[in-house]
């Protein structure tokens, strides 16, 4: 995706501020020409670009505590950022605040294999706490599509699933505690290394909360022992609605998958053309189902699923024959969202949930919705868990096609919300949705969520005009171009 227009100017940072972290980071650490603001402007949800203030570069939790504390003697606004690769505009920055970047906090401070936990800064890769575990026979489950670059600490963020999470559950799932630095500064521990846990979950309110109520500066995970047998099938269709269709079968039998995948004709042609996974060439859809867990539990599932996918009307059905082959078929449903690149020079990443028993009518509403734009969609989703990721192709050059997308994209997120479902799954509210939360929560939900978030942050400086309504347009008209103070960011009072 590409930027659609210019960001808008800086408001500038408070020369008091800068001076005092000045006396913390380095120069090179503490980056405020336009050409290194330049790399910070957007996330992967490119088109929203705003122009931060100046970004520090941690590479500790005591730079993290100097650097909010600072923030908040000035009341400058700060938005924490890992890889920056939230898909919401989540990490997208505050005019004139403070960028501070994690991704150089990347240590592993600690793996227990005994007790099965990992403590973890919040720049480490989410695969590289996977690497480390697995020479004791452990894994970490979560395991989204950029787990090879996304951060833990943007997973806690927008508490990210993956394909897996059908079985395994989300990150809320599998972190036990963390240590956090609020937004005044102050330090609390939450939770605690233990597998077993008492009182309120904090822990499980700071997961998700997109950066709203500070910065974890360590992270405790679960780990799970690694997984004894896969069994992977690749099942095509001649419509996605009977692809829908196997998932409620194989979801009816009682068949706990690890992981259920459809794509359809759009997102394998891209994602063929990129790594060459095997896909079937002349299917209107693909299913793919990965049962896992101890032999002689997947030897028994696997009879049961083979029966239910020859009965569901697949034309074709691949069982992976080695690692590699399953590795291929994983890596070409891991790699479609940039894969669709190769097809439509820009793009918008959806993301929505249905019912599981609505899948099939809610591809129909996205088929009609693309008709109706005059776009092209391509649909790649979590069928165990109903959680939709539309990509709405168009081409930013041509005049008119951005706004017939994020009008598109507008009446999915609607479709959802109209047949019980909801706005996000695994990608956040950000920026991008944060105009349809009154649509999904009454008035009192959202009183309640800002009185939870103005109590954590009473200054409201913690990645403020991000996940609540401020009467914006809606997904993504205003590209990052709104005044900001019409964007309902406080920045310095």
């Amino acid at each position: 995706m590409s930027i659609h227009a210019p960001a808008p100017p800086s408001q500038g940072f408070p020369a008091a501020a800068l001076a005092e972290l000045r006396s913390t980071f380095p120069p090179d650490r503490l980056l405020a020409s336009p050409a290194h603001l330049a790399a910070y402007q957007s996330d992967g949800l490119t088109a929203f670009a705003v122009s931060p203030g100046a970004v520090a570069v941690c590479l500790s939790a005591d730079d993290v505590i100097a650097a909010i504390r600072t923030c908040h003697r000035h009341r400058v606004p700060f938005t924490a950022r890992g890889s920056g690769t939230s898909l919401s505009g989540g990490s997208v920055p505050c005019d004139g605040g403070l960028v501070i970047a994690l991704n150089r906090m990347n240590r592993i401070l600690r793996l227990d294999p005994f007790n099965r936990t990992a403590i973890v800064e919040p720049g480490v890769f989410n695969a590289s706490v996977t690497r480390a575990a697995a020479p004791h026979g452990l894994i970490y489950a979560p395991d989204p599509s950029s787990q090879q670059i996304c951060t833990i600490g943007g997973n806690v963020a927008f508490n990210a699933g993956g394909a897996h999470c059908l079985k395994y559950g989300m990150t809320s799932n599998h972190v036990i505690g963390m240590k956090v630095v609020l937004a005044d500064g102050s330090l609390a521990t939450l939770g605690s290394d233990s597998l077993e846990s008492s009182g309120p979950d904090l822990t499980g309110l700071f997961t998700g909360s997109e950066g709203l109520f500070g910065i974890a500066l360590e992270i405790t995970l679960r780990l799970i022992p690694k997984v004894e047998r896969y069994h992977t099938i690749m099942a095509s269709y001649d419509s996605t609605e009977a692809a829908g269709s196997a998932v409620a079968a194989v979801v009816a039998s009682g068949i706990l998958a690890g992981a259920m995948e459809i794509m359809d004709r759009l997102a394998m042609d891209a994602a063929e053309a990129a790594v060459g996974a095997g896909y079937p060439a002349d299917a209107a859809a693909m299913l793919i189902v990965e049962l896992e867990g101890p032999h002689a539990q997947v030897e028994s599932e696997k009879l049961r699923l083979d029966t239910i996918i020859h009965s569901s009307g697949a034309r074709t059905v691949t069982v992976a024959q080695s690692e590699d082959e399953r590795l291929r078929i994983w890596k070409g449903r891991k790699s479609a969202f940039s894969a669709v690149g190769r097809l439509s020079p820009d793009f918008i990443v959806q993301d929505g949930v249905v019912p599981r028993r609505r899948l099939g009518e809610a591809l129909r509403g996205i088929s009609e919705i693309a008709s109706r734009h005059k776009l092209r969609i391509a649909n790649v989703f979590h069928a165990g868990d109903g959680n939709l990721h539309p990509l709405i192709m168009y081409d930013g050059r041509e005049p008119g096609a951005f706004e017939r997308a994020e009008a598109a994209a507008a009446e999915i997120l609607r479709l959802c919300i109209a047949m019980g479902g909801s706005i996000t799954g695994e990608h956040g509210v950000g920026l991008e949705k944060k105009a349809f939360l009154p649509d999904m929560f009454a008035p009192h939900d959202v009183a309640t969520m800002h009185a939870v978030r103005h109590a954590m942050d009473p200054l409201t400086i913690a990645n403020p005009g991000k996940m609540f309504p401020d009467g914006s347009p809606p997904a993504l008209s205003h590209s990052g171009l709104l005044p900001i103070e019409k964007q309902g960011i406080a920045l310095r009072h």
